[in-house]
């Protein structure tokens, strides 16, 4: 298996529409071709987070029945696209932070109601992942701008976002691991710490170090082969560049926000 569990498409009746919606955001947004740079990139930000904000009120079982099939995985991805493609093609990147910024404010603030009426919200862990990705983030961008300036100074605010993201989604797993004793859902990370389980540290401080370790790598390596494409072709390096950007804040986002209010 190297799909996460529970990954499952929705019932057809919610699938087609999905899918007509998706194909008619793109020929909008292939019609006007809004321009894409960094402010494009960090803009979707606001809608990596009220995405994985609707996926929690999914899994806890919050989300109304009628919008419980758009929730899910990979479900969830596309009803984002087509929610924030929409306003892109409508506006520009200042409508789509502040439209992003709403969707955001209102899923995580529906998390929390839920939370806090379940009596389930507890902060302690959530807060501590959080504080430590930004510490370790801060500290990888600035090391990798040591080392790459060029490639650092190229991606900008969009390879430091796509840093901040995947160490955000390798902390809150491994806080949720070692401290929590949640079950990881997706086999890759599974596997990684089921290798770090068998190493003579795994005693001493857990098995997600592995897994932050990797996925710091990973996100360096990626912004900085990016960089070149970046450089040559903007507008689509820095799309891709927000696609791999969501794949790490999203599921981090969704960790951190699970801890918070599932209990």
């Amino acid at each position: 298996m190297v799909l996460p569990d529970g990954f499952a498409l929705p019932p057809l009746a919610y699938l087609l529409p999905l899918l007509v919606a998706t194909v008619g955001v793109v020929a909008l947004l292939l019609r006007r071709r809004p321009p894409v740079g960094e402010a494009t990139v960090l803009a979707f930000a606001p809608w990596m987070i009220a995405g994985a904000a609707g996926h929690v009120l999914g899994v806890i079982d919050a989300a109304p029945d009628a919008l419980s099939p758009l929730l899910g995985t990979p479900s969830v991805y596309i009803s984002t696209f087509v929610l924030a493609g929409l306003v892109w093609a409508l506006g520009d990147d200042r409508v789509l932070a502040f439209a992003g910024t709403v969707a955001a404010l209102l899923a995580v603030g529906a998390a929390f109601a839920v939370g806090y009426d379940r009596g389930t919200v507890v902060l302690v862990w959530p807060t501590v992942a959080l504080v430590l990705s930004t510490g370790l983030a801060a500290m990888t961008w600035w090391l990798f701008g040591r080392a790459l300036p060029g490639a650092a100074t190229t991606t900008g605010a969009a390879g430091a976002l796509v840093v901040f993201g995947h160490v955000l989604d390798g902390v809150s797993t491994a806080v949720g691991i070692d401290v929590l004793e949640v079950h990881e859902r997706s086999p890759l990370p599974r596997a990684i710490m089921g290798f770090a389980e068998g190493l003579p540290t795994a005693e001493a401080i857990g098995v997600g170090w592995l897994f932050v370790l990797v996925k710091v790598a990973l996100a360096c390596g990626i912004v900085w082969l990016m960089a070149d494409y970046v450089e040559d072709t903007p507008g689509e390096g820095f799309l891709l560049l927000g696609a791999i950007a969501a794949v790490g804040l999203g599921p981090g986002t969704h960790n951190l926000l699970l801890f918070a209010v599932g209990g």
